[in-house]
């Protein structure tokens, strides 16, 4: 379904370097996905209600909590640079 030159397409748009080899192999791979989604297609899903996720769940997130963190001294003093409780990391953002 897929063929080389497909593969080398797509290679050269995403910048990638790939061998002969390797479009051959990627072919074949990519070949196989699109021939399994095929088959998955054929399958009737009329009566399965769409989901968001694989698995139902109702809350998968947790309640932020504050701790305290029992090793935060050791921390801090793995840091290479430090002022006080906190880390001292280069300025990134401009103050325009």
């Amino acid at each position: 379904m897929i063929d080389r030159e497909q593969v080398r397409k797509v290679a050269r748009l995403a910048r990638l370097e790939i061998s002969e080899t390797e479009e051959t192999q990627f072919s074949t791979q990519l070949s196989d996905i699109l021939e399994y989604f095929e088959q998955l297609s054929e399958l009737d899903t009329s009566e399965v209600p769409p989901t968001t996720r694989a698995i139902d769940v109702s809350n998968i997130t947790r309640l932020d909590e504050l701790k305290p963190e029992p090793n935060r001294d050791n921390i801090l003093n793995c840091a290479p640079d430090q002022d006080g409780d906190f880390f001292k990391v280069p300025q990134i953002l401009s103050e325009e």
